[in-house]
């Protein structure tokens, strides 16, 4: 659980009680659909309108703007609860609704943006998804092929967009595109695109190896005409700058989901391994057992520090590009290894997907990939330590 400096204990007996609210919500309304949310490929649009009305969407968005207003804490309070609980797949498009998507809004849309996009986010009305990879472009975000060309008072927007969560639910893209190709990465601007716009559809809902319940989709883009208003904060060749700008955020957030899926995947198995039985014995009883759990749960308390004071520097605005690559590359990578190492306690069972600890190893794995792969992380720390 994160614990921070900048609250007080008022704020956090009310981040508590948030806590146990939604504990209380993924009783309810999640846990008994999840796994035929899983087989569905996707959650209903329907639950982000359910989460929206209990107050899980958008948290520190400003109240002028439809959110609560509250502390960046109760935003990733909802990733820390749906992650312990193994709802990967969920968290995955949570996440970018919640934490990707309204810093951009905030920091680079105009007040218009701001108002006609935030308050429906906050409500669930509007689901908001990311539109930078492409087929030939994943991390080198320089490489997009997506063109937006100035037409009278419209922008005319080609190419296409893969492996985009909530691609099939969306109903806002942020859409990274070249309004001038000759420029390299001055000349990418980002689009506020709204799904209902002739000219846009969605591809198939992609079959992935984990995190089934969220829906990862191609999306197409064909002369499709948007108003030059839906340029994210009225100035072409800013895209760049502002994804550069908003990514620490987005890698923070990873590091609450996998820091969180890891304890989870610990929880499950400390469990299992107290009620299974071999040899006569509970397994727990085993040093293995115990030596493999012990390394994994100090594993976990030493990542939770270094996400502690990643949060807190965030909030200073003191969190730099660096700093947040090495925290989702370490988290990252120790979410897979826990995961890993719990699902080998299992036996047999564990490569049943009947078991959570199934689902909390398949769905660990993208976290080394999304948001930047772990060598893309590697090579932004070290270009802090030894420039390019």
């Amino acid at each position: 659980m994160l614990t921070n400096h900048f609250l007080s204990a008022d704020e956090r007996a009310e981040l508590d009680l948030f806590r146990q609210s939604l504990e209380r919500f993924c009783d309810a309304e999640i846990e008994p659909h999840y796994r035929d949310w899983e087989r569905a490929g996707q959650v209903p649009r329907a639950l982000f309108t359910q989460m929206g009305a209990q107050g899980y969407l958008c948290a520190d968005v400003p109240e002028s703007y439809g959110g609560a207003g509250a502390s960046v804490h109760f935003s990733f309070a909802v990733t820390e609860v749906l992650a312990r609980r193994g709802y990967g797949g969920l968290v995955g498009g949570v996440q970018v609704h919640n934490d990707v998507i309204p810093p951009y809004l905030l920091h680079c849309g105009t007040e218009a943006q701001r108002a006609h996009w935030l308050p429906r986010m906050a409500r669930g009305e509007a689901i908001a998804a990311i539109g930078m990879t492409e087929p030939g472009a994943g991390s080198d975000l320089k490489a997009l092929r997506t063109t937006a060309r100035k037409d009278g008072d419209h922008y005319v927007i080609n190419g296409s967009k893969i492996f985009i969560s909530n691609g099939q639910n969306c109903h806002l893209i942020v859409l990274a595109a070249k309004t001038d190709p000759s420029a390299g990465a001055k000349g990418v601007s980002l689009f506020l695109v709204d799904t209902s716009t002739p000219g846009f559809s969605r591809g198939r809902n992609l079959d992935k190896v984990g995190q089934h319940a969220g829906d990862t989709s191609e999306l197409f883009f064909e002369d499709m005409r948007v108003p030059l208003d839906a340029l994210l904060g009225g100035v072409e060749g800013q895209g760049f700058a502002q994804m550069m700008r908003e990514l620490p955020r987005e890698r923070l957030i990873i590091g609450v989901q996998a820091v969180h899926g890891a304890q989870g995947a610990l929880d499950v198995t400390q469990r299992y391994v107290q009620e299974r039985q071999a040899f006569g014995q509970a397994i727990g009883q085993f040093q293995n057992t115990r030596f493999t759990l012990a390394a994994c749960a100090t594993d976990i308390a030493a990542a939770q520090a270094f996400l502690n004071a990643s949060v807190d520097a965030y909030q200073r605005s003191d969190l730099s590009p660096e700093a947040a690559s090495a925290l989702k590359l370490h988290t990252s990578e120790l979410m897979g290894r826990v995961a890993d190492q719990c699902l080998q306690l299992f036996g047999g069972y564990g490569y049943m997907a009947e078991y959570p600890i199934a689902r909390f190893w398949t769905d660990a794995r993208v976290l080394r990939i999304y948001g930047g792969t772990s060598e893309i992380m590697k090579e932004l720390v070290a270009r802090g330590l030894l420039g390019r």
